[in-house]
């Protein structure tokens, strides 16, 4: 491949891997870092079992306990600066005023 042809593939390469660095809307961030809040308040668990014409099949028990839960942290306090961190902005709504938003 020559020089040219080489610039043509790496520029648009380049670029894709910078977009996805960059900060997204405050809105964005605050729906996104609902999920790490969450997390923040106790471990959460699925279950699931896979049924057939013959009977069940098989199931799994999935547990995943984040680190902030184990430090204690604040739910809020996460949210906050997970929403900072993502967008570059503080939070327009606080974490409990958030549509959905439930502690467990």
């Amino acid at each position: 491949m020559n020089r040219r042809g080489a610039l043509v593939v790496l520029v648009p390469a380049l670029s894709l891997g910078l977009a996805a660095c960059a900060p997204i809307p405050v809105e964005r961030a605050q729906q996104v870092c609902l999920a790490s809040a969450r997390d923040a308040t106790g471990p959460r668990t699925e279950m699931g079992v896979g049924v057939g014409s013959h009977g069940a099949r098989g199931g799994y028990v999935q547990v995943g306990v984040s680190s902030d839960y184990i430090m204690g942290r604040d739910p809020s306090q996460v949210y906050q600066d997970c929403v900072l961190r993502r967008s570059g902005q503080l939070p327009t709504v606080p974490l409990y005023d958030q549509p959905g938003w439930r502690a467990r």
